[in-house]
């Protein structure tokens, strides 16, 4: 297959996107964690909620991590390959251009786990509220009719 070197310019402005959101969940993130570390320093008592939030907030942290590397690595493989397509080294191009989509693909599979965890934390912290349910998809679009 041939690209041109319009096709790998076109991940820009997707890869710009997705690198803004993922600042906005660290940031996100990095509030949550001083609130519960000034949460945690004032109880000083063993409250099993903040520990299993502290745990989820750790590896939540490293998948942001994970998926702000592969943004980059998807930026500096798609900026290699228009340069490799300038120079018309096509194959070495099509190679970076295919780093440069499993870069981005793993980033967002990233996404998508840490958004998975970011729900669950979210239900450990109403989990120690009385009286609220969980009903299941189909329970809550039964309810609405």
């Amino acid at each position: 297959m041939d690209i041109s070197i319009n096709t790998p310019a076109l991940l820009f402005p997707a890869i710009s996107l997705v690198m803004l959101a993922y600042t906005n969940r660290f940031l996100a993130l990095s509030n949550r964690v001083r609130s519960l570390h000034e949460k945690y320093l004032d109880t000083k008592d063993e409250n099993k909620t903040i520990h299993a939030q502290i745990k989820s907030l750790r590896y939540r942290l490293k998948l942001i991590k994970h998926m702000q590397s592969l943004g980059i690595l998807t930026f500096i493989a798609a900026i290699f390959c228009i340069f490799l397509l300038y120079i018309d080294e096509k194959f070495v191009a099509n190679i970076f251009f295919a780093i440069s989509l499993l870069a981005f693909t793993a980033s967002l599979i990233f996404s998508f786990i840490e958004i998975m965890m970011s729900n669950k934390a979210i239900e450990l912290e109403l989990s120690d509220m009385e009286g609220l349910e969980n009903p299941s998809m189909i329970e809550y679009i039964k309810s609405k009719f």
